[in-house]
């Protein structure tokens, strides 16, 4: 599969997490100039103000005329809050709207960039239990699943407007400071750590520096468009990840979290997040040639961990 030059700056929005600084970081590294949307006043010349929300979103489009690629992370955190009515309004705007509303823009420009990566989640396929599942199959049920199907269909105007568009499916990206591992370390950390549940549901994974090098493997790959899964292609149940990563800090995992505490704490998020099953595998991302860095789990906590 022929590669695409780097050409003309990188537009990031909603790129303050995890996630966005590492590909920030990525594409500097590859001597791309980044331009950042914010929703603040702009820092300096790299920065450009936009509201989603507002009519125009942006002021002066001039900036961004001749991109070579725009992406998008926007999105409340999803694990950050009980779901309540309200909170999963503001989950839905700020991905669905956020994303529909930087689509417009990019169709509507003179000279749009020539790729939008725009984050989605493996959410989308839902509780699926032993099914094996890559980007050949359907979206599942459930809240999650739905506002990641939304969420992808917003970028139908770029889509319509000859802009390759690559939907990142992310799974649970390893990182050692943020994310889902971030959160498990201080506890696992104390010998207090357990499996989720019965521990049989999968939970597909990625590194972060894979995660990182598959976008940046989405951005000069002309031909890859539509979604893509962002995991390893050795996903494991939840049980053998608490094995590994207690075993890798030399720690106990003898203290299993019940199904119904999960529920009592964080209600629907619990059964749609922490026991929900995806066995997710990165079928796109292997057909197209990419090489993952760390395809194993205990590989990927070894070079996370150090």
């Amino acid at each position: 599969m022929k590669m695409t030059k780097w050409g003309g700056r990188v537009a990031f929005s909603g790129a303050s997490g995890m996630l966005g600084r590492a590909l920030m970081r990525g594409v500097s590294a590859r001597g791309a100039p980044i331009l950042q949307l914010v929703r603040r006043a702009p820092a300096g010349p790299d920065e450009l103000q936009w509201s989603p929300g507002a009519e125009p979103a942006l002021a002066d489009r001039t900036p961004i005329e001749g991109l070579f690629a725009a992406v998008h992370f926007s999105g409340s955190n999803v694990a950050a809050h009980r779901w309540t009515a309200a909170y999963r309004r503001e989950m839905t705007e700020s991905r669905v709207g956020s994303t529909a509303t930087l689509a417009r823009v990019l169709a509507g420009l003179q000279k749009p960039p020539q790729v939008l990566l725009a984050a989605s989640a493996i959410g989308i396929y839902g509780d699926r239990g032993e099914d094996y599942l890559d980007e050949r199959s359907p979206a599942g049920s459930g809240f999650l699943a739905e506002l990641c199907r939304q969420w992808e269909a917003a970028a139908a105007p770029a889509v319509e407007a000859g802009i390759r568009v690559v939907h990142l499916r992310f799974g649970v990206v390893l990182a050692p400071g943020a994310g889902a591992l971030g959160k498990m370390l201080p506890v696992f950390r104390l010998g207090l750590g357990g499996r989720l549940g019965s521990g049989r549901q999968w939970m597909s994974w990625i590194s972060l520096e894979d995660a990182v090098n598959a976008m940046i493997f989405a951005l000069e790959m002309p031909d890859l468009s539509g979604p893509v899964n962002l995991t390893a292609s050795s996903p494991v149940t939840n049980a053998e990840f608490t094995r590994v990563l207690a075993m890798r800090l030399n720690r106990p995992a003898l203290l299993p979290v019940p199904a119904f505490a999960l529920r009592l704490a964080f209600g629907q998020m619990a059964d749609e997040t922490m026991l929900s099953s995806a066995r997710v595998f990165p079928g796109r991302l292997t057909a197209a040639g990419f090489l993952f860095r760390h395809p194993v789990l205990p590989d990927a906590l070894r070079a996370v961990l150090g």
